[in-house]
């Protein structure tokens, strides 16, 4: 096999692993529709507010897709059971 299509199915492969951010725009969105803010001050669930973090992140560094492995095991999870609740 050349080594021009094994590159190209390894990356393709690599780019499905990623996160697009417009998921996590989702996910954090599922779970404030689930659990809407609280108090005066308005704070996020805590699957949400997981969520947040890397979301600003991505936004301020000009991401747009994000290995699974950068998210903490709380917006992992949060973004799993989004996935779960939404795609079967």
């Amino acid at each position: 096999m050349a080594i021009g299509i094994i590159w190209q199915r390894y990356n393709a492969r690599m780019t499905d692993a990623l996160l697009n951010i417009t998921d996590l725009e989702a996910a954090i969105n599922f779970w404030r529709a689930r659990s809407p803010a609280e108090g005066e001050e308005l704070r996020l669930c805590a699957e949400a507010s997981a969520l947040a973090k890397p979301y600003a992140l991505m936004i301020v560094q000009g991401a747009t897709r994000i290995a699974p492995e950068q998210l903490g095991d709380k917006a992992r999870a949060a973004y799993e059971a989004w996935r779960a609740a939404t795609q079967g």
